[in-house]
């Protein structure tokens, strides 16, 4: 066999797998379609039972591979929760990452000036890869003082 091709032989998996997990992380457009279809279910439905399909996600819409369904009123009350639903009802305002930011309180000024945008990098318990990693979450404004977001966790450099 030849250098280069050897080369290719032994490469090509390792780039294959750094595909195959890529391909697994929700991306920031498919976030932020989410949200867009989790605020016209709460228009469309009512929050209550929109709240309840983001937290037990009957169907699969609003669980997808790493993308989920959050919602938490301007006080910082969790009133919805799709990757751990032992949260809502929970005040987590005051929750801070490893870094010390208050990330609950970020996205919730971030909605209270701008409506709607993304927030962070902060750093975040991954319930698929069970690791500490980077993440950034898009928010809208839900029902009433309320923000729906879904985060997007960053590839690792």
């Amino acid at each position: 066999m030849t250098s280069l091709f050897k080369v290719a032989v032994l490469t090509l998996p390792l780039l294959f797998a750094a595909h195959a997990g890529a391909a697994e992380r929700g991306t920031e457009a498919e976030a932020q379609a989410m949200v867009g279809k989790a605020v016209a279910l709460i228009k469309s439905a009512g929050p209550e039972k929109a709240y309840k399909a983001f937290t037990e996600h009957p169907d699969g819409t609003f669980k997808d591979r790493d993308l989920y369904i959050f919602v938490y009123d301007f006080e910082g009350n969790c009133i919805a929760q799709g990757a751990n639903p032992k949260m809502v009802g929970k005040n987590l305002i005051a929750m801070k990452d490893v870094d010390g930011n208050a990330f609950i309180k970020g996205m919730i000024d971030t909605v209270k000036t701008k409506k709607k945008g993304w927030y962070g990098p902060y750093k975040f318990n991954n319930a698929e890869s069970k690791l500490i990693e980077q993440k950034k979450s898009y928010c809208e404004q839900g029902a009433g003082d309320t923000m729906v977001c879904v985060g997007t966790y960053l590839a690792a450099k």
